[in-house]
Parts: structure tokens; sequence; C-alpha cells
């Protein structure tokens, strides 16, 4: 079996985030929620339709429309100097983690040029309290966020 650099792993796996992400919400908008409804998974956990025109949780969603831009600039901007990064890393867990957040982000960006707004499907809940609708994507960025933490924890070698 060939062995995978760190840089080949990360292109794939935010180009596999990037498809995931955007066929769930093909999947979501073309077939489940139509017509749009909440659909009850369990107990916990729905299927939910919401155009997020806001940053994460929600936040900033009654801006102006000139913030949606000023979204897709900072989104790309960050996704870019992370591409870099990734680009330079020896470590393969260390590009992953880069990469899902490159994916998420980027899937997220591409909705927001499509739609004006982030397609969120995915509703857990709890005693009617409702954590913000998310996606693939938004999932993505938090996996990657966490492992980038994990992955500065990490004891390395000190230089001499």
């Amino acid at each position: 079996m060939m062995h995978m650099g760190p840089t080949r792993a990360g292109t794939l796996i935010a180009l596999l985030t990037i498809l995931f992400d955007q066929l769930s919400k093909w999947w979501i908008l073309n077939v489940t929620m139509v017509p749009p409804r909440i659909i009850p998974v369990t107990s916990f956990f729905d299927l939910v339709l919401v155009h997020n025109r806001g940053a994460s949780f929600g936040i900033f969603s009654d801006a102006p429309g000139w913030a949606s831009v000023a979204l897709i600039v900072f989104a790309i901007l960050i996704s870019i100097a992370l591409a870099i990064w990734m680009w330079r890393v020896n470590e393969t867990l260390l590009a992953v983690a880069l990469a899902l957040v490159i994916g998420g982000a980027v899937g997220n960006v591409i909705d927001r040029i499509r739609f004006g707004a982030v397609v969120d499907f995915l509703d857990f809940h709890v005693a009617g309290w409702h954590w913000p609708a998310f996606n693939i994507a938004d999932s993505a960025i938090t996996i990657g966020v966490i492992l980038l933490i994990l992955d500065s924890l990490k004891s390395r070698p000190e230089n001499t």
C-alpha cells in the first residue's frame, strides 16, 4: 500500500469534507425537506431546515448585507492561510486537523455564495432547549479545531 504524505492526506480530507457537506445539503434541500418541516429522528435529535445568514450559532444574523460578503472573504482568507500551513506540515494528524477546518469553511462559503446563507439541518435538543442547528461543515470545523488543540498539547522534542 502506498504511503500518503501529510499534504496529500490533508488535501484528500479537505476535498472529501466539501463533497460530503455539499451532498448532505443537496439531500436536505432536494429530497428530505420538500416541503420543509421538522423530522423527529430520536427524542433528542431532529432534522430541520435553517438558513443561517450570520456566523456561528446565528451570531450577526441581523447584520447588514455587506456582512455576508465580509464573512465570505474572511473564511476564504482563513482557508488560504490554513492551506499554506497544511502544505508545510510534516505530521499527518496536524494536516488532517487543518484540512477539516478548511473543508468545513469552504463548504459553508459555497452555501453563502449559492444561497446567501449557510444551510443547517442537524438539531439536537433536551428538555425544550435546542443547540443551534448545524451541518457537516460545522462538525468538520469543530473536530478540526479540537484536533488542533490536542496537537498543540503534544510534547515535542526541544530544539537545542
